[in-house]
């Protein structure tokens, strides 16, 4: 396996996705599937631990129609303690190897460790998915920028452990631009060009600050990135419905046509095959995409 921080030359399907998202912008909605290798995820914790359950579930996502799958071993939801690196390895390899020969899509990795990182790209992941927006990991930005690679800034107050312990901002949106164009330019910095950005729903904020946020999503395209979302099963939902977490597929998509029509371009979800759907729809309405 490499680890030295190249990447494997990506399947051209896989290149293929990554180069209309980035050059052609606007052009539909893409469907992030999610693969949690863990005990404990909020959703979907334990569903795909082993690693055979994890390939399984990595090929039905692929086949409900994925374009991106993203795959992480450290749950993030709150309250959650830092995994070490010895046991996020453990838990991703050789996974990841397994998908990338079984799976023709762009692969995520989920993690803000750098060696973590640099495995998964010598695997032949595409994406690095960085929930601390490469403040987590001094050597993470130089990863990125060496690897040539898209990555994710995600923006979190705090860390899991804490992140929901009365989080408060001045204005939450104006917040959060001012944080994107700060870790923007910090990316842009390192030679970094292909930037993701994230307003972390659930991560450090309130059921107001979530509405708030998705209320204003066209203000994120303001930086001219393709904007990502996570609403999937999240917290604000459950709270709004009054329903347990793997009661919200009506809630999350509700969130999903919402964020499309405010102007995300991909959406991070657990119900594949329904979202795919639900932002195939939108997108008819929106008069874009494939349908």
């Amino acid at each position: 396996m490499n680890v030295r921080g190249t990447q494997k030359t990506p399947h051209n399907s896989v290149s293929s996705v990554l180069d209309e998202i980035f050059d052609n912008p606007g052009t539909r909605t893409y469907v992030m599937g999610v693969i949690n290798v863990t005990p404990d995820s909020f959703s979907d914790g334990g569903l795909y631990f082993s690693e055979d359950a994890a390939l399984a579930g990595a090929a039905t996502l692929s086949e409900e129609g994925a374009d991106i799958l993203d795959i992480g071993a450290e749950s993030s939801r709150p309250g959650a303690q830092p995994l070490t690196f010895e046991e996020e390895r453990k838990r991703l390899f050789p996974l990841l190897d397994r998908i990338v020969e079984r799976v023709a899509k762009p692969l995520s990795i989920d993690t803000y460790k750098t060696e973590v990182a640099r495995m998964a790209l010598g695997a032949g992941v595409s994406i690095v998915n960085d929930i601390t927006a490469l403040r987590g990991d001094p050597e993470m930005g130089e990863l990125v920028a060496n690897a040539r690679c898209p990555v994710v800034l995600m923006h979190m107050l705090g860390a899991p452990a804490t992140m929901q312990d009365n989080p408060v901002y001045r204005s939450v949106v104006d917040d959060l631009c001012s944080f994107f164009e700060e870790r923007i330019a910090y990316a842009e910095s390192l030679g970094i060009n292909r930037i993701i950005v994230d307003p972390g729903i659930g991560f450090g904020k309130t059921l107001e600050h979530n509405l708030e946020i998705i209320r204003n999503l066209s203000k994120f395209r303001q930086f001219g990135r393709p904007v990502l979302i996570g609403v999937s099963r999240k917290t604000f939902i459950g709270k709004i419905l009054g329903t347990p977490v793997h009661d919200r597929l009506e809630g999350t998509a509700a969130a999903v046509t919402v964020s499309i029509m405010n102007g995300v371009d991909i959406v991070r979800v657990h119900d594949v095959k329904e979202m795919v759907r639900v932002a195939r729809v939108t997108d008819a309405i929106l008069g874009r995409g494939r349908h």
